[in-house]
């Protein structure tokens, strides 16, 4: 059926959730003609007794082969699939246990394994990394040229013209292409890959328990490029990085062949669970049974114009999962065990905390949460609001293109111009603002006799910043605001590589009566400036990302 994998034996040899029946799935499975291990010198070569043959160095433990009914099509550049940019000189061994061979990379303090299993088309994978000897963690499946041909957002195929740290392009249309331009969430998908001529190549994405940056993190995914394509696992990535690295085993994710959909049909990210694996001595591995569950029986006060996230996070794992729609139920499985922060998001803004823990076998069981509302900032009493409070520029110019383009792509509307609140303020106001592109942009608003014989607090919530940008604001060229300090921040590119996420912060200004203009008939004017004493020019001088900007009765 489309999306299977175009294997022998049944599907539910791959087992999807805790629900799955380890034993008669597992147990018994015959092996495929042809399933074993050879060594041709320089590699170890395993066959699935499939139609995939792979091949890992026994020097590097690279992927240096990956033969798909009779096809080649690992090669990219000339270099192996790896992790990072390949470990170098490594101990490998490998062996079998049954239905299942495990190749094993040892470099260093870090661990890799590879793993087959008889009659699958799948490359199973782990990687335990204990320290900062290796500086990242990814995993990069490199496919030859014209393997597959893409010209989606989170590629940049034929854009020779490189327009940002030699990793951003530019179309000769305009448009603009980066390896950064995921445009989705690590929540959003549970697979990546291409699908031609009746083959499909998929990376399917681990749990991501040992990762940083949680549910809303955007990293590489894939790209294309004149010398062919790689598909990503990133399990540590430092650029625009808000939490620090997590250390242990991670996985398993897998490289997947079909007969061209996606794989494992229904697969839910964070469900792949290989209980065939529980025996195979994986450094840090631990089973299902020594895992345990999170259960909420709802949470009370939602916005339910919004979707809600729970998520876990210690310095040892993270984990997540979505509220239901109906009333706020949520379970967590998998889970370490633990003591952890439970953060419940509305959109992508922390809107409360608590504490859970967590036990080995064990489900730990919430009563419904009751969010106060003072705890989002949406509640408050407003003259007027442009955006609203979702941890998100979501809604406001450009906004969504900017998940997967540059701002100066062709598609961008004009990141200048001014808004008056009352005629389409959200969509006209830009989702960016930087200190070189469109500082000092305007906002007209009118207020009664009353308002104006008052004090009142504004606000301007930001997601992240660029080069510590914050804005200082200017009413009626009458006050300005002091200019605020700047809020911890990712301190690599954000703004210009597909991401908006950080850490939501929220400036507030308290505005004396005295800067509002007593003539009712005449339009007040705020004034936002991006300051800062770093960046560089354009599009890389000081920027921020804006959340929502209210002014409070």
């Amino acid at each position: 059926m489309p999306g299977s994998v175009n294997r022998p034996v049944r599907r539910r040899a791959f087992v999807l959730g805790a629900t799955a029946a380890a034993g008669t799935a597992l147990t018994g499975t015959a092996h495929a003609a042809g399933f074993g291990w050879s060594d041709d010198g320089s590699a170890y070569v395993v066959d699935t007794g499939a139609q995939l043959v792979f091949k890992v160095s026994k020097s590097t433990g690279d992927l240096t082969s990956l033969v798909y009914r009779g096809t080649e099509y690992q090669g990219y550049g000339g270099m192996n699939s790896h992790i990072e940019s390949g470990l170098g000189a490594s101990t490998v061994s490998i062996g079998q246990s049954g239905s299942t061979i495990l190749v094993s990379v040892t470099h260093g303090t870090l661990r890799h394994y590879y793993a087959a299993r008889s009659g699958e088309n799948n490359v199973y994978l782990w990687t335990n990394k204990a320290d900062t000897s290796v500086s990242a963690t990814r995993y990069i499946v490199r496919v030859k040229k014209g393997a597959f041909l893409n010209d989606e957002p989170d590629s940049y195929t034929y854009a020779p013209t490189a327009i940002e740290a030699s990793d951003v392009f530019r179309k000769s249309d305009g448009q603009t292409r980066s390896k950064h331009y995921s445009k989705r969430r690590v929540m959003d998908y549970d697979c990546i890959g291409w699908s031609s001529g009746g083959v499909g190549l998929w990376m399917v994405r681990s749990n991501h328990e040992k990762a940083s940056g949680g549910p809303f993190y955007r990293s590489l995914l894939r790209h294309q490029s004149a010398d062919g394509g790689g598909l990503y696992e990133i399990l540590h990535y430092g650029q625009n990085q808000t939490e620090d690295q997590r250390f242990g085993l991670q996985g398993p994710y897998v490289i997947a062949f079909t007969d061209g959909g996606a794989p494992f049909s229904g697969l839910f990210p964070g469900t792949l669970t290989t209980p065939w694996a529980d025996s195979l001595g994986i450094a840090g591995y631990v089973p299902a049974s020594g895992r345990g569950k999170v259960a909420g029986v709802g949470i009370s006060g939602r916005n339910t114009a919004y979707p809600y996230t729970v998520g876990l996070a210690n310095a040892a794992a993270q984990y997540w999962g979505s509220a239901r729609a109906s009333d706020g139920f949520f379970a967590i499985t998998g889970v370490l065990p633990g003591t952890y922060t439970l953060t419940v998001f509305k959109g992508e803004l922390a809107v409360y905390t608590t504490s859970v823990s967590v036990s080995a076998g064990g489900t730990t069981t919430l009563n419904t949460i009751a969010i106060p509302s003072s705890n989002d900032p949406s509640h408050a009493s407003a003259i007027w609001r442009i955006g609203d409070w979702s941890g998100t520029p979501g809604g406001f110019k450009n906004a969504d293109l900017m998940t997967y383009a540059h701002p100066s792509d062709v598609r961008a509307a004009s990141w200048t111009g001014n808004v008056v609140v009352g005629d389409g303020e959200t969509a006209a106001f830009p989702c960016y603002l930087w200190k070189d592109v469109n500082s000092g942009i305007l906002v007209y608003f009118r207020l009664t006799a009353a308002q104006a014989a008052a004090a009142h607090t504004l606000r301007i919530g930001v997601t992240t910043a660029y080069a510590n940008g914050r804005p200082q604001v200017t009413v009626n060229d009458a006050w300005t605001s002091a200019v605020p300090s700047p809020p911890t921040q990712p301190n690599t590119r954000s703004l210009t590589n597909g991401s908006y996420r950080g850490n939501n912060h929220t400036f507030t200004y308290s505005v004396p009566a005295s800067a509002w203009k007593t003539d009712t008939s005449q339009y007040n004017v705020l004034r936002i400036d991006v300051v800062s004493g770093s960046g560089a020019t354009g599009f890389l001088s000081a920027g921020t990302a804006i959340d929502a900007i209210d002014l409070l009765t």
